[in-house]
């Protein structure tokens, strides 16, 4: 594994609507082109396998997404390729800015403030190190003829990779128009239409893959293996792909040698807008005519296929990846990233180190109310109180302004889980109201942690002994870092799984592992319930 990897040396809302179909080359949809020879999707769910190494590529939206997994999780992913696609958070959060610096260029994208953005996050946490990125192989593709994603946003692209010292492959050399480039391609070079996938008559894949993994063997017939389709749900952050633009079906090609225990090279592969399975009745379209799976059979290589889907709002109609922040997901492209996330869960689940996804259903419980609050001290316990502003701004976490350390206890009628379910997996969902500072890096490496206790810490309403009670499972679950919106736990571990109380009250206090060293803190869910989201078989 390559998690943390250490460093190396190496050498109005319709109009945003109107601009964001025009921005994707929005046609109608064309008859569905002769595809690739591919066995059929079967029903499965993602198991681990022997991987080695990890990469990632995508097309448009999907090179954004590929460089955003990349940049956010270099500890992870070992090299990139991007077709007509920007440098790393190029529209940062603004729609026009997406449109006008990262599609066209009658807006400065202004590259050295990006480049230190990222070294800026890199410092926070927010991002792995970016000295991961030294030396990693990363591939361009840019067309003359892409009127889309201009040729001066490409070499952004490649600029910004070459100031962290990428080995970066440049082709420029067709006057390919805005697509993924591939032989299977039912387009010619230079068109700009469905479904995206024009031939140059060169063989874009065998580069892109030469590069990343060094030398590639010849392709075969892209039918060695099993494609499965699987539900994406059980990835998403909160359990509703859909509540991230994300389609319910995901795919993944795994070849026979990868099935049967060799070592595998795993590629995530991100189609662009409009090319999404759930687009219009689009399909595997992209799946079987990326010409990836061919290569997949004789280089031992797994492909994932992660699915965005369009919103039935003016958010996201072409089923674009979240590039520019889309339905308030303000941490799209970094680590707390809602499709992201879900990615990556995918990722650790191929890789043998994620939970594997229930295979029965789910309840999703709202703390209670009248039981829920927080609880101030000084950092050794001493002089306890309940908090008094939860109305006001929410349940307090971290050092406050008063030098008080904070905690936080959220209670949930457990016995609503039902009778005779052997529970799988669960997971805290939080949603910041406010903050200062960063309590996750003061002290650095802070960890905001979640105790669970059986039935209640004292009595069940807060009370000032809840700071310090004792807990049945300490450090049941943990919250990464995050700057707004929602976010999950980790899903709780197997000891607090099975302290679960099935027969009344599971309360959990949240606090840091470390006080703070001065004022940082957050408050959650000042309008909406803490929700505990427990899945079962």
């Amino acid at each position: 594994m390559r998690s943390p990897r250490p460093t190396r040396r190496r050498g109005p809302r319709r109009f945003a609507a109107l601009l964001l179909s025009v921005a994707a080359a929005l046609l109608l949809p064309t008859a569905s082109p002769a595809g690739a020879a591919a066995p059929p999707p079967v029903p499965g769910t993602l198991q681990g396998y022997d991987i080695g190494s990890v990469f990632s590529a995508g097309v448009s939206s999907g090179g954004y997404m590929a460089t955003q997994l990349h940049v956010a999780y270099s500890g992870t992913f070992e090299g990139s390729a991007a077709f007509a696609s920007g440098p790393y958070d190029c529209a940062r959060g603004q729609l026009a800015t997406a449109l006008n610096a990262c599609m066209d260029t009658t807006q400065n994208l202004q590259l050295a403030a990006l480049e230190q953005a990222t070294r800026d996050r890199s410092a926070q946490g927010q991002v792995d190190p970016v000295a991961n990125l030294a030396g990693d192989p990363v591939y361009v593709f840019s067309g003359s003829g892409d009127t889309t994603v201009k040729r001066p946003v490409a070499d952004a692209l490649a600029d910004y990779y070459g100031r962290f010292g990428a080995r970066v492959q440049y082709d420029r050399s067709t006057a390919a128009g805005h697509a993924w480039i591939t032989p299977l391609g039912p387009n010619s070079c230079t068109v700009t239409q469905t479904p995206f996938l024009n031939n140059c008559g060169i063989d874009a894949e065998r580069a892109l893959l030469g590069h990343l993994f060094g030398s590639v063997a010849a392709p075969g017939s892209g039918t060695g293996g099993s494609l499965i389709r699987f539900d994406q749900n059980a990835y998403a952050p909160g359990g509703s792909a859909a509540a991230l633009s994300m389609g319910t079906e995901g795919f993944a090609y795994v070849p026979a040698p990868c099935a049967q225990g060799a070592r595998c090279k795993l590629l995530v592969a991100l189609h662009g807008c409009k090319q999404g399975y759930a687009y219009q009745g689009f399909g595997t379209r992209f799946v079987e005519n990326a010409y990836l799976n061919e290569y997949a059979d004789t280089n031992d290589m797994i492909v994932l296929y992660p699915q965005a889907a369009p919103t039935a709002t003016l958010e996201n109609p072409n089923g674009c990846w979240n590039w520019w922040g889309y339905l308030g997901d303000t941490a799209y492209a970094r680590h707390g990233g809602k499709q992201i996330e879900a990615i990556m869960g995918m990722v650790r689940a191929l890789r043998g180190t994620g939970t594997p996804p229930p295979t029965g259903d789910r309840t999703v419980l709202s703390s209670t109310d009248a039981e829920d609050g927080y609880v101030k001290a000084a950092a050794d316990g001493s002089g306890p109180a309940v908090g008094t502003l939860e109305d006001v701004y929410g349940f307090a976490l971290g050092r406050g302004t008063d030098g008080k350390v904070n905690r936080s206890v959220v209670s949930f009628d457990t016995s609503r889980i039902p009778a005779g379910k052997e529970v799988t997996r669960a997971w805290l969902t939080l949603t910041r109201s406010s903050g200062s500072g960063d309590p996750w890096a003061s002290p650095a490496g802070n960890r905001l942690q979640a105790d669970l206790r059986t039935g209640c810490f004292g009595g069940c309403a807060v009370e000032p002994a809840d700071w310090s009670a004792a807990a049945t499972v300490a450090d049941a679950a943990r919250v990464d870092a995050f700057t707004s919106g929602s976010t999950v736990s980790t899903d709780l571990s197997a000891e607090a799984l099975a302290a679960l109380n099935r027969g009344g009250v599971t309360q959990f206090r949240l606090g840091f592992s470390s006080a703070p060293t001065g004022t940082a803190y957050l408050f959650v869910n000042q309008a909406t319930p803490v929700t505990l989201t427990v899945a079962y078989r």
